[in-house]
């Protein structure tokens, strides 16, 4: 690859659709994506004004030069007294690009954390190191379910993010639809969003939060408020009972740690597991989905993400792919 080739790749990876502030997908992504462009004009006029400025007092102190036969000297004395007279105009003019500029943010602020009233749905998302853990209000018991490492939005729906932290500073951010906002263990925050283009949007934690930071990332779905409900439903279900040899060595060595519905396992220690091959990652985004990375992060989770919270257990190759193999019908 040519040494001009790399800034275009970095250019277009910093464009790519699917985590970017430069596509925004909702309310509040749209109003910062505003701001930057407000923020881009007021910087070329500035810029403008003091090319002008200098381009004209240049041109002036130029066209005396020949009336004065001192010359160079005559020249740079010029120039310095026009540019005396043209500062004013060029402070002037970042006065005014500077107050545009905190107007502008005071109105993107006020869109992106105004508190909406009565929203219909409020989610519970919680960092941990180095995932996390998300909570939906079940519609009918009134109960909380839990998923992990996956958004799910209703598009052009106001929904309420409460956030948290259950152990260092984490910050929750997902691009295309909204700005960064901490995550600080003993306090808890409030974000509402509203997407509004369907999709898949890639969320991280944008705070560094130790070794694995860069693999505390996040899916985000924003789809029709039918689909929505239709997930919610499927969420709340309990997982289907099974007898088979990998169900039974999840009992023995996974149980304290994860939480089946259905199944008797209830840990809190890691994610709920109990729609995991549901979901389109695992590890907090580290690894595709797939009945392999589930065996491959079984077997040797501290290789995949050193320094997870995840022991590395003991098992068989066999056990393991039988675990894998019951965490595979986990829909």
């Amino acid at each position: 690859m040519s040494a001009r080739a790399i800034p275009a790749c970095l250019l277009l990876s910093g464009c790519m659709g699917t985590q970017s502030a430069l596509a925004p997908a909702g309310d509040q992504a749209r109003a910062l994506f505003s701001l930057l462009g407000l923020m881009l004009w007021v910087a070329a006029a500035v810029y403008a004004v003091v090319i002008a400025g200098l381009g004209w007092a240049l041109w002036r102190a130029w066209r005396r030069r020949g009336a004065d036969a001192r010359g160079e000297a005559a020249l740079l004395r010029g120039t310095d007294a026009a540019l005396t007279r043209a500062l004013p105009l060029t402070a002037g003019a970042i006065v005014l690009g500077l107050t545009v500029l905190i107007t502008g943010s005071f109105f993107a602020d006020r869109a992106v954390f105004a508190t909406r009233a009565g929203p219909a749905l409020e989610v519970r998302v919680t960092g941990h190191q180095w995932w996390w853990r998300i909570q939906y209000r079940d519609p009918a018991g009134g109960g909380w379910i839990e998923t992990a490492n996956e958004l799910h939005l209703p598009q052009g729906q106001t929904v309420r993010l409460v956030l948290g932290a259950a152990d260092v500073i984490h910050s929750f951010w997902v691009p295309n639809v909204a700005g960064k906002l901490d995550m600080i263990p003993g306090r808890t925050n409030r974000l509402d969003v509203t997407a509004r283009r369907p999709g898949w949007y890639r969320g991280q934690c944008a705070e560094f939060c130790g070794t694995q930071h860069a693999h505390m990332a996040f899916d985000v779905r924003v789809e029709s408020p039918a689909a929505f409900r239709a997930w919610l439903a499927a969420q709340v279900a309990p997982a289907a009972p099974s007898a088979g040899r990998g169900a039974a060595v999840f009992q023995a060595t996974c149980a304290a740690c994860h939480a089946i519905r259905g199944a008797g396992a209830a840990g809190r220690a890691g994610p709920d597991l109990t729609h995991v091959a549901a979901r389109r990652s695992l590890a907090a985004g580290t690894l595709a989905m797939t009945r392999g990375n589930l065996q491959g992060w079984i077997a040797q989770p501290q290789a995949i993400k050193p320094g997870t919270s995840m022991p590395q257990i003991p098992l068989t190759p066999a056990d393991a792919d039988a675990v894998a193999a019951y965490l595979a019908t986990l829909r």
